[in-house]
């Protein structure tokens, strides 16, 4: 008996030093304030302003480093970029499951950020850097859950589209200053400006973002090995398989994002040379789908969730991405741009919406392992979509290859400039409307709801004692399910 009380002693012990641990790495909410989506938001605008900031800057250096074949980079260095993203996202999800949030929001920012002074000091060490990148280019898989953490289901839509249209309010000016900033003063000021955005963005998650996984959620003792089960990223994509709502959710993410990533690889070039928009106009269009995308993602996304449910709030994102995709394809006229950009901003709300389907269906403890396997989707799709619009301009004879837009007057680089009307002026996005409407009848057999009882087996919890606690103040599981249930019975 003697021995027995000795060992629960020294059990207590190791308990209690293992929380002092984690009080002190960011267990307790330190920061400032408690842990809000208004952290998340702040985090993930600071960082995609930086790189907004790069846009002209970015397509200057790297047609000066590939001379030729400038796309085929292009789209290999974000094709290894993606790659590597599609590999990470499950694995840094499910480790944040354990460790926390806030560590690997810091990991993911900084990696994400770290090639930008290279821009300068070395473009070619840039390119590396930035392919190499994308082992913890996962920031948003993070943020989602994050998010998930501090939200109860039936908010967390219109969470995650606030954290949506942050990310296009950042590109709604960012582009446009680091333009106006190149042209005036150079290069080297974007670079510095973007590097000291970036460094105040890690400074911002170090001192004001408090933890958001609760401590009972993680592992009695900060120490506890992780199982290779856990860590494994195959697993993760092992599981998409074994439940038909994960695997149909992950189809439509791939068949839908695939399009949307070459056309931001490619789409401002176009502009500029095909459709020709000046500089001017070009940072004015981002700016205005910007702006349109932040009101659908806030205002139209949450009334869409609370009168049609998830599954129809998909399907009419994609079915506006199709005639966005359409339109861009067969629009030779300024004003078809302009008019396709307004409803390329509606097609935004398909995005939050798939992430709050999928967090529904995921248990507590296993958010950050379920958005990270969409977000690694996503970063497959960005290494794939460049790759795929840069070889169907090739096979269609549109090179973009003009980066300077010093010739605003020039007609599109093709193979019979004489034979114009011949050639639809924008073919890979007639491609991408192909796809999406793949993705359109996939997303058809999502079901409308799934029931408490109906969860996907693979994202059950392992029997320990962190199974009867519930991550944020939702109720029960039944209370929290019903707003949703509601919205998906309409």
């Amino acid at each position: 008996m003697t021995g027995e009380k000795k060992k629960k002693k020294r059990i207590n012990r190791s308990i209690l030093l293992a929380k002092k641990i984690i009080i002190k790495d960011g267990g307790s909410p330190q920061g400032i304030g408690e842990p809000s989506v208004y952290h998340a938001v702040v985090v993930i605008f600071l960082e995609f302003f930086a790189w907004g900031l790069l846009t002209t800057p970015m397509l200057t250096v790297l047609r000066q480093t590939f001379p030729q074949h400038t796309f085929l980079m292009n789209g290999l260095i974000h094709g290894v970029k993606g790659l590597l993203s599609f590999l990470s996202a499950p694995l840094i999800g499910a480790l944040s499951d354990v460790w926390g949030r806030k560590s690997f929001l810091l990991l993911t920012v900084f990696f994400t950020c770290a090639p930008i002074p290279l821009m300068k000091i070395s473009p070619w060490w840039y390119f590396a850097v930035i392919s190499m990148s994308g082992v913890f280019a996962v920031t948003f898989s993070v943020i989602f859950a994050y998010v998930a953490d501090i939200t109860q289901e039936h908010e967390r839509s219109t969470a995650y589209g606030l954290v949506s249209a942050t990310f296009a309010g950042s590109l709604v000016t960012s582009p446009a200053i680091g333009a106006y900033l190149s042209e005036t003063y150079g290069d080297t000021l974007v670079v510095i400006l973007a590097t000291a955005i970036a460094l105040l963005d890690i400074c911002f998650i170090l001192v004001a973002v408090p933890e958001s996984l609760p401590e009972k959620m993680r592992p009695a003792s900060w120490g506890a090995p992780i199982s290779w089960e856990q860590a494994d990223p195959f697993a993760s994509l092992r599981k998409v398989g074994q439940d038909s709502t994960v695997l149909l959710i992950c189809i439509t993410v791939f068949l839908s994002y695939l399009p949307e990533a070459g056309q931001y690889s490619s789409f401002f070039l176009y502009l500029k040379q095909v459709i020709r928009f000046s500089s001017e106009t070009v940072a004015a269009f981002i700016a205005v789908v910007g702006i349109l995308s932040i009101l659908a993602q806030t205002v139209v996304l949450g009334i869409l969730m609370r009168s049609i449910g998830h599954k129809n709030t998909i399907l009419l994102g994609l079915g506006f991405q199709i005639l966005q995709l359409a339109w861009y394809g067969f629009g030779s006229q300024p004003w078809m741009m302009w008019a396709a950009g307004a409803v390329a901003a509606m097609s935004s709300i398909t995005f939050p919406a798939i992430s709050a389907i999928v967090s529904r269906n995921a248990d507590p403890d296993q958010q950050g392992v379920v958005q990270g396997m969409i977000t690694g989707i996503r970063g497959l799709c960005n290494g794939l979509g460049p790759a795929l619009y840069g070889f169907v301009f090739y096979l269609f004879h549109v090179e973009l290859s003009d980066t300077d837009g010093s010739d605003k007057g020039a007609k599109p680089n093709m193979a019979n400039p004489t034979d114009e009307s011949a050639i639809i002026p924008g073919p890979p996005f007639l491609f991408g409307a192909c796809s999406v409407l793949l993705s359109l009848l996939v997303a058809l057999f999502i079901p409308e709801h799934t029931g408490p009882g109906m969860r996907p087996g693979a994202y059950k919890k392992h029997s320990n004692g962190a199974q009867s606690h519930s991550h944020s103040p939702q109720g029960s599981g039944a209370e929290g399910k019903e707003p949703l249930l509601e919205d998906s019975s309409v």
